[in-house]
């Protein structure tokens, strides 16, 4: 046996140790250790002697002259090189933010912005509470505040050098409220305050009376809410409320990559991960988060009026990533006539949610629901990713292809709409698409639940609904070819949403909005309010590196196979959605995941 192991290890003197007491090591039968070295030993180990040993020395990066380097990676700079108007003018933030401190339960208002920053100081951001001493400055808030509208042309640290330091929206209007007060006076109280968008990167474990009441102004209003999902099992978060509520936009973050230089940790990212980013599905099997973001920012120091820190890849950092391009969107929506409707005080809220979900880019390893081949058609999302990561200028793309009504439509668009709570009613959106083959078809469909107006904001089961989208292949001239190519119909949640390859017998496909079933009081609440996205493209994951840098180092190298053998041996099925190993998408990370890896390795590093 140990000559077998030796003889076939022996180009691997680095790690030749190592991946026997790898395999050694977990209680395994001596039977399947060999097994596993001799399937390898065929398949792949003459390609790895040749590996380089992994990355000797990182990427060598010129000063970063944009920062936070977030929101280029998740596309918002560019929207704004696109669109230079783009700078959130007009738009009011509602951000929410908790004191660091309390006494008897009380808040001691160190929750403030530290508006002598160079970054923030010259910003359009107003504290709501009035009180007649000034709070303290919390980092938290602080950072939120530079991500959501900073702007400083003359920001420097010692390990980047200068750069030009914007926030994702540095001309909206930040109104900031400490997070009791707010809830004490705008929800409970039903003082009315104005707000096109509202972002809160905190949450509680369980549904509460002022987590509905947040839901009930989305659906009353329009307002558009967001909220950090929670850190993940680090600190043995769920899904948080409110970002687990129906009405609400929960955000989660995505990794940054692993790397000893700051430069690469801002500026590249990886995968959501269940450690550090709150997965679902929710208590009552719902699918959250809604979209994920990169979260570690450079952010302005809470005590200095210069400096800058690292935030960190924590949900609390992505929120603001994804709100403050949003408000780009509602300017742009705000400013056309043609798109008041994605901005409407009815099911605004839910054009824009639809908007973000159906263009955001999935990532290696989105799939819906549990792991598996097959598609879910109950779980609408994916539990980490949910519907992908924010693409800005794609969200652009969907917002800007303009509201269109059921019949003929374009290969993109969306709508805001209502639609009457009959047995069989259906919606019928027809799209004629003249080269389906290696097309995919992304549509995305939401509404709101339905909330009491008054404490303790219970929800209105009578009122809710039970919609589903389906797609339909169809032969307009042999109409008994047609088919029912994908559907998506939760039985709890209020999103649905397809992700499906085209068939490419086919040119012409129908989005279909109907009823899973009719029930509640329908004298009462006759119709139901929703919006739909949709749009057609190619796949754009299947090169994606990240199906393959399993070591999250940025690079396809000798570590990732041995981090490969390493999955392989915990044989353990991912706990929820796939797990960074299981190229082939099929539930295990088995020796056909390895051979697709060593497939993925660059030609150059195999001899």
């Amino acid at each position: 046996m140990y000559g077998i192991i030796n003889l076939c290890l022996k180009p691997l003197s680095r790690t030749e140790g190592s991946i026997f007491r790898l395999l050694s090591g977990h209680n395994l039968s001596s039977h399947r250790v060999i097994g596993y070295l001799n399937i390898v030993a065929a398949a792949v180990l003459p390609a790895i002697a040749a590996l380089p040993a992994g990355r000797v020395q990182a990427q060598e990066y010129a000063e970063s002259l944009l920062q936070p380097a977030a929101l280029d990676y998740a596309g918002t700079f560019s929207l704004r090189h696109i669109e230079p108007t783009l700078t959130g003018e007009g738009v009011t933030i509602a951000a929410v933010c908790r004191s660091a401190t309390y006494v008897a339960g009380w808040p001691q208002d160190d929750y403030r912005l530290n508006v002598e920053h160079n970054c923030l100081g010259e910003g359009d951001i107003n504290f709501t509470d009035g009180l007649a001493v000034a709070g303290g400055i919390s980092f938290h808030s602080t950072a939120i505040g530079g991500i959501l509208v900073g702007n400083d042309p003359d920001g420097w640290h010692p390990e980047i050098g200068n750069f030009y330091y914007e926030g994702a929206a540095p001309q909206a209007k930040a109104d900031v409220y400490e997070f009791w007060r707010f809830v004490g006076s705008h929800i409970l109280e039903a003082k009315p305050f104005e707000a096109d968008i509202l972002t809160m990167s905190a949450g509680v474990v369980f549904e509460d009376w002022w987590t509905r009441g947040l839901e009930h102004l989305a659906e009353k209003n329009g307002l558009i809410v967001f909220a950090g999902a929670g850190n993940g099992s680090n600190v043995s978060d769920p899904v948080l409320y409110p970002a687990a509520g129906a009405n609400v936009i929960g955000v989660g973050v995505v990794a940054s990559l692993q790397s000893d230089l700051l430069v690469d940790t801002l500026e590249r990212f990886t995968l959501p991960s269940a450690e550090q980013s709150s997965a679902g599905p929710t208590a009552d099997q719902r699918c959250k988060p809604d979209i994920v973001a990169p979260g570690n920012c450079l952010v302005p120091s809470a005590d200095s009026t210069t400096g800058y820190e690292v935030s960190g890849d924590w949900t609390s950092f992505a929120t603001p990533v994804v709100a403050g391009t949003t408000a780009l969107l509602v300017q742009k929506a705000e400013s056309d006539p043609l798109l008041t409707a994605a901005v409407s005080p009815q099911g605004g809220n839910c054009v824009i949610k639809a908007i973000l979900m159906n263009s955001a880019a999935k990532l290696p390893y989105w799939h819906k629901g549990k792991p598996g081949k097959d598609d879910d058609h109950e779980a609408v999302l994916d539990y980490l990713q949910g519907a992908g990561m924010l693409d800005a200028p794609a969200a652009y793309d969907q917002l800007a292809a303009g509201r269109q009504e059921p019949g003929n439509i374009r290969l993109a668009g969306w709508d805001n709409n209502t639609i009457d709570k009959e047995p069989g009613r259906e919606h019928v959106y027809v799209v004629d698409i003249a080269s389906p083959q290696d097309q995919l078809l992304t549509a995305t469909l939401v509404w709101n639940r339905h909330f009491a107006d008054e404490y303790p904001f219970d929800a209105i089961a009578e009122a809710d609904s039970d919609l589903t989208l389906e797609v339909w292949a169809v032969d307009p001239d042999e109409a008994q070819k047609d088919y029912l190519l994908d559907y998506s119909d939760s039985a709890g949640d209020n999103v649905e949403h397809i992700h499906c390859p085209l068939d490419a017998q086919f040119y012409r496909y129908e989005i279909v909005v109907t009823f899973s079933d009719v029930s509640g009081d329908t004298v009462k609440y006759p119709s139901e309010r929703y919006a739909l996205a949709w749009r057609t493209g190619p796949d754009e994951t299947a090169e994606d590196i990240l199906w393959y840098d399993l070591d999250l180092d940025g690079d396809i190298d000798r570590d990732d196979v041995i981090a490969c053998f390493n999955k392989i041996v915990q044989s353990e099925p991912p706990a929820g959605g796939h797990a960074p190993g299981d190229i082939n998408m099929d539930g295990k990370i088995d020796i056909d995941d390895l051979k697709i890896l060593m497939a993925h390795l660059p030609q150059q590093d195999i001899r």
